[in-house]
């Protein structure tokens, strides 16, 4: 089987390059592989990336710019996964699995984040779900993190997501899937799944298809 996996820069490095949840995912990633699976995985730019660009909204540098930070941000965390499982590495338009089994991507233009590198990936290579790894089990209500009544949410149609995030990209907007991206699955009709990147026994649960803790984005 093949699988696309955005693992979020918030995981890959909350505050340092969190090196003992990235031997356990390749660890993970490997015996999948042994069982002939392969897999896509896309990093994104987490606290790197959100660092510079506010950093570089002080300093009223345009919303391009800051884009671009985050993608060189992205670009390197997809360096220290590829050379973590000796994979291929492409930064341009995923159209095709390389002679390895493991392709490692990371953002790519700007006005949209790596989110939308997974859906498009999959999107050209004809996968019908895109696995999308982060912080929270779920989908919330709202923010999680500050208000203590947000409700998770086990699955939801792309058109009710729209209600609860923004309408529109902005650099370093945090959100389970981002708009653009979001769009896009919508249109071609791929299946999104968030879970918590931490949890690799639900991530084994996912692969095999069987309950797990999820949020799926359906049409």
């Amino acid at each position: 089987m093949k699988y696309i996996i955005g693992l979020g820069g918030s995981i890959i490095c909350p505050d340092k390059i969190n090196t003992a949840y990235l031997k356990r995912f390749s660890q993970f990633i490997k015996e999948q592989v042994k069982l002939k699976n392969k897999f896509i995985i896309i990093t994104g730019g987490g606290i790197t990336a959100r660092n510079y660009q506010r950093s570089a909204l002080k300093l009223n540098i345009s919303s391009t710019d800051r884009d671009w930070l985050g993608i060189k941000a992205s670009q390197l965390n997809a360096q220290l996964l590829k050379g973590l499982f000796d994979a291929d590495i492409v930064l341009d338009r995923i159209k095709s699995f390389k002679k390895k089994p493991i392709l490692i991507g990371a953002g790519q233009l700007p006005g949209r984040s790596t989110d939308w590198v997974a859906v498009r990936a999959a999107v050209d290579l004809n996968i019908k779900q895109v696995l999308l790894l982060g912080k929270p089990d779920y989908v919330y209500t709202s923010d999680f993190e500050k208000d203590k009544k947000a409700k998770p949410i086990e699955e939801i149609t792309f058109k009710d997501y729209f209600k609860i995030i923004p309408s529109k990209w902005q650099p370093g907007l945090s959100v389970p899937i981002d708009p653009v991206a979001a769009r896009l699955a919508q249109k071609e009709r791929i299946k999104v799944i968030v879970a918590a990147a931490n949890n690799l026994n639900n991530h084994k649960k996912i692969l095999e298809n069987k309950k797990f803790k999820r949020t799926k984005i359906l049409q």
